[in-house]
């Protein structure tokens, strides 16, 4: 078995971290069986050097390696470029095609950003796990084929579980074996190291001297954040020894190349969503109308209470803060205490006597400040229904998958409802 650091040379892996190590560890361990194994990681921490190792540690190194981006291929098409189709299967397939499940029997496959793959993929991968069968697209033959399956991804798998965007079978089939890689920020004893690297190669493919960090940028190059990982650093060391002429770089011209607003410091993060965080215009109306609804709630006790007891001063002492929730502001409060005193003379003048008709008649004339109130027209569920999915088509470019996932129905309930909208 080869030594941690032989691999690290054979392969051009740098840093010492103790984490990268056991990384590198696991991938010698694994490599000679089949297992599934799932690589995870930031977005640029170099996991596709994972799957490199396992294929030429294994009895596969001989057979093919093929590297797919699952997030880069379309939906449409992705069953046809994993598993092929036959002639006629779809408009365009003017031959039969082999996939790459069928190339590369004997051999390996790296599916790079696993978690972007349909669910309706996910079903066929799922089966070539289990026993190496898949069909083509187009046809009604079983093929058997023999790879072995290392899938790597940036997305947090078990929320993407949770919101039902990948399979949970699937994922324990995949990560038999996980193997993850660490950020660069938590890697701060190699980030010197990888930027003198870099520093020296661009330094050589650009024929110029190699740019060098005074104490106070090798400084501000560890406590940096590197939300892009290695691949960032290495676009900064690119840049510098590209455009500096003075080949020594200090902290403030090396501050000048980091985007602002991403150091290392610690930050408290809240994952949970609040209540009050509105993910769709649908939330905000609900909202609205349960403040609504509890308004209504509180003024039909104000009013009970003032029917039973016929004490208008009681029920305003009685019901001091309920009253400040629905009314609020002090021009509304001195509103409110206004009719109150109203009320009180109108019960005095009730109690007092009884008087006739043109007197009452006068006492009504005291609420001039009642409001008419015409009746709105209802809310047409049909237009705010219509109005909401096309906001969402356009806030997705016509991609109705995403407006289906923002809507909370399913992509064939919105096929339907456009064309029922004639959208």
């Amino acid at each position: 078995m080869e030594s941690v650091q032989s691999i690290k040379q054979r392969f051009g892996i740098i840093g010492n971290s103790p984490s990268l190590n056991r990384a590198i560890e696991k991938s010698i361990q694994v490599a000679p069986t089949d297992i599934s194994v799932l690589v995870t990681g930031e977005s640029g921490v170099g996991k596709e050097s994972i799957p490199k190792i396992i294929h030429q540690l294994s009895h596969r190194k001989h057979g093919k390696y093929i590297a797919v981006n699952c997030g880069a291929i379309p939906e449409g098409t992705i069953d046809s470029e994993l598993f092929g189709h036959e002639k006629g299967a779809f408009t365009g397939a003017t031959a039969t095609r082999s996939g790459y499940f069928e190339v590369a029997d004997g051999g390996t496959i790296f599916l790079d950003e696993v978690g972007e793959l349909p669910l309706t993929t996910q079903v066929r991968l799922l089966r070539v796990l289990e026993n190496g069968e898949f069909i083509k697209v187009g046809s009604s033959k079983v093929q058997k084929t023999n790879v072995r399956i290392v899938a790597a991804t940036n997305v947090n798998m078990f929320e993407a579980i949770k919101k039902e965007k990948f399979r949970e079978d699937l994922f324990y089939r995949l990560s038999t074996v996980d193997i993850n890689l660490p950020p660069l920020r938590e890697r701060q004893e190699d980030i010197h190291i990888l930027f003198r690297k870099f520093a020296s190669d661009f330094a050589l493919k650009y024929k110029m001297p190699t740019i060098k960090l005074t104490d106070d940028a090798i400084q501000l190059l560890l406590k940096y954040r590197w939300s892009g990982n290695i691949r960032q650093l290495r676009n900064v060391a690119e840049q510098i020894s590209v455009l500096e002429q003075n080949r020594t770089i200090s902290a403030a011209t090396l501050n000048s190349y980091l985007p602002s607003g991403s150091t290392n410091l610690p930050a408290v993060i809240n994952t949970t969503k609040s209540e009050s965080d509105f993910s769709s215009e649908r939330e905000i109306l609900y909202k609205v109308l349960f403040d609504m609804k509890a308004d209504l709630n509180d003024l039909k006790k104000l009013t009970m209470e003032l029917m039973k007891t016929g004490n208008a001063k009681d029920v305003q002492k009685n019901n001091e803060t309920l009253i400040q929730k629905i009314y609020g502001e002090d021009e509304d409060k001195a509103e409110f205490d206004e009719q109150i005193q109203d009320l009180e003379i109108l019960s005095i003048s009730d109690n007092a006597s009884n008087t006739s008709q043109p007197e009452i008649e006068n006492t009504k004339d005291k609420y001039h400040f009642a409001e008419e109130i015409e009746e709105e027209e209802t809310l047409s569920l049909h237009d705010k229904e219509l109005e909401l999915i096309k906001k969402s088509l356009e806030r997705h470019n016509g991609k109705r998958k995403l407006a289906a996932e923002e809507l909370g129905i399913s992509e064939r309930t919105l096929y339907r409802k456009i064309k029922q909208f004639d959208l």
